[in-house]
């Protein structure tokens, strides 16, 4: 086994436990912003997901003999620092709008976390960590179902903007010199 690749799997593994450290305090603020009741219910659902990712990430650092020890994650804080603006500039937007902010936002991190996952899978079968390799894949498969939860979500919410601002478009507009 390489010993360079083993550590660059525990690096990354490192980065990923502080990754999903940061969600599990970061979701519960999505859901309570989501207004659309699917969207606030899969948030939820996610953060449990979450917590059982945490769980796998050390199960896997216990398997390679070592301590489960985050390191800082820039790429998510970045992330969830632009999930937080996104919930704040919300509070200004009408519903459906700030709800599709709140999906772009949680496809960013769930984009992130695919290719982690999926490079951290990719370094443990390659050093023959298959228990580790299993572990990682399973959490890999649950990013990308929430992944394509969040867009099977957004289809409505935009067909629903689309339609109201088509309306709005088709309403005639008067002319500021006519009298009401």
């Amino acid at each position: 086994m390489s010993v360079m690749l083993k550590e660059l799997l525990v690096e990354e593994l490192q980065d990923l436990l502080h990754a999903e450290s940061q969600l599990v305090g970061a979701l519960p603020k999505m859901a309570e912003a989501a207004h659309n009741p699917k969207l606030k219910e899969a948030f939820k659902k996610h953060l449990q997901q979450t917590e059982g990712h945490v769980e796998r990430l050390k199960h896997a650092f216990d398997l390679l003999g070592r301590k489960a020890q985050p390191k800082p994650c820039k790429a998510m804080t970045g992330l969830v620092d632009e999930g937080r603006e996104t919930i704040e500039e919300g509070e200004h937007k009408q519903e459906i709008a700030a709800d599709l902010g709140l999906i772009t936002a949680a496809q960013k991190v769930e984009h992130y976390e695919i290719s982690a996952y999926g490079t951290a899978r990719s370094i443990a079968r390659q050093i023959g960590e298959y228990d580790v390799a299993t572990l990682l894949a399973h959490t890999l498969g649950e990013e990308a179902s929430a992944d394509s939860l969040l867009t099977e979500l957004s289809k409505p919410l935009m067909q629903q903007a689309s339609s109201e601002e088509a309306e709005i478009e088709s309403k005639p507009v008067r002319s500021r010199k006519q009298k009401v």
